[in-house]
């Protein structure tokens, strides 16, 4: 490898053993050159998941990312004898310990890596790891904080200035940033989920490869995190079930169901309020006029058997450009609506009508399907059903939800290739004990 050549590491964020092996595998075929055991694999397996790396790529450097906190040598020396060539220690953690680190890894041949995750002065601390004997840093954006969108390069550019040691960076890292992390200086370019979650890992790999290589992006769909501005877009790739799982399998509204007339639409948009008595359609129908386009305009009726939502209000709602209807109540005309192609979801259906009596509130918090919704909260639906998601959480879990997406998206692979999904997830391993 030449000098200015930039290391490609890939890492193995699995909680099973014979995923990561088999993503290394494709990986390493498609030009990575370090292997790094990431945390949850170490967590899950211990350091046989490092022995067995190593076992299967001797020619290849083997990271451990222990994230050593405390008894520095100890925890280093472990991981050096399963096989670890470079094993990464907090740069939170205490000049003590990245020294102690340091001294262990000596004894066995292996290398420190100060990781500088959640460190106020990156560069302060990249100095100061430079004199307790560290070989690299590393500058991560952790998976919480590339979910809010956070922008490592111009911190990224700064470090790699200043710092004494090379600078390893990680963080959300695909074919498109690659080579910008390469520009701003990096000299160890680490990728975990735009490589291990791809369904053909080979080529995801030689993708960042040859971003690498040429300091040019090559263009890709996934892996990526959407900002502030983006959120429409974002929650327009992903299914609803990706969205409730992406909250913890929270935000799913009960009861309401989609009156669809292809199973492939999708609505997504920022909810617009109305709380309606019983098939009374005044404050349902007002609400069109007020509503901005892309809105979604959520109706709670408390589950009545009336009807509040018809034709004519679907075509006053289309031509309004509003992004669909949730009402947790009764709607009719539903073939007109279908044909429409206007996407309506509600909790009954009846052919009668009731009056505009004009009873009801606009722009209010409301209940709908069983979930809290207020004006501006981020409404996905589609052929599942309906989610509501905070407004002040859109954006994290949005990219979340691209992340369930993509996870999905290896799993379906594996299965694909004979597996099934007891035992790509090892379920029995991981029952509930007791």
């Amino acid at each position: 490898m030449t000098a200015d050549k930039r290391i490609l590491q890939v890492a193995l964020d699995f909680e099973n053993l014979h995923r990561a092996l088999q993503a290394a595998k494709e990986a390493v075929e498609g030009g990575a050159d370090w292997v790094e055991a990431g945390t949850p694999l170490i967590k899950s397996e211990g350091l046989n998941a490092v022995r067995e790396l190593k076992r299967a790529f001797r020619d290849k450097r083997i990271v451990a990312d222990m994230k050593v906190m405390d008894t520095g040598s100890f925890e280093v020396e472990i991981a050096a004898k399963a096989g670890a060539d470079l094993v990464t220690v907090l740069g939170a953690s205490d000049d003590d310990t990245i020294a102690d680190a340091v001294r262990g890894g000596e004894k066995y041949g292996a290398q420190v890596v100060v990781d500088l995750i959640a460190v106020p002065d990156p560069i302060a601390r990249a100095k100061r790891a430079q004199e307790l004997g560290a070989a690299y840093v590393c500058l991560h954006i952790g998976i919480d904080q590339q979910m809010r969108g956070v922008d490592p390069f111009d911190a990224l550019k700064r470090l790699c200035e200043a710092s004494p040691l090379p600078v390893a960076v990680a963080g959300g890292l695909n074919s498109e940033t690659a080579a910008r992390a390469a520009e701003a200086g990096a000299r160890v370019v680490i990728v975990g989920g735009a490589i291990t979650k791809a369904e053909n890992i080979t080529e995801a790999t030689r993708n960042v490869r040859k971003a690498l290589d040429t300091l040019q992006p090559v263009r890709t769909e996934l892996f990526r995190k959407y900002g502030a501005g983006e959120i429409r877009e974002a929650f327009l790739k992903v299914s609803a079930p990706n969205v409730t799982d992406a909250m913890q399998r929270k935000g799913a509204m009960h009861g309401i169901l989609p009156r669809l007339k292809d199973h492939h639409m999708k609505m997504v948009g920022p909810a617009f309020t109305v709380r309606a008595m019983d098939g009374d359609w005044a404050k349902p129908v007002e609400a069109i006029d007020r509503a901005e386009p892309g809105d979604v305009l959520v109706v709670d009726a408390a589950g009545g058997t009336t009807g509040l939502w018809g034709e004519l209000a679907s075509w006053s709602a289309h031509g309004r450009k509003l992004a669909g209807v949730v009402i947790d109540g009764t709607a009719r005309d539903i073939d007109a609506i279908m044909d429409l192609e206007f996407p309506l979801f509600s909790r009954h259906i009846a052919p009668d009508a009731g009056e505009a009596k004009g009873h009801g509130e606009i722009g209010v918090e409301v209940l709908c399907g069983g979930q809290k919704v207020r004006p501006g909260d981020w409404i996905v639906g589609d052929a599942s059903g309906v989610v509501v998601v905070p407004r002040e959480r859109a954006q994290e879990v949005a990219n979340r939800s691209l992340d369930v997406l993509e996870h999905e998206n290896r799993v379906r692979e594996e299965i694909k290739r004979g597996s099934t999904l007891s035992s790509v997830q090892k379920l029995e391993r991981w029952e509930k004990v007791g």
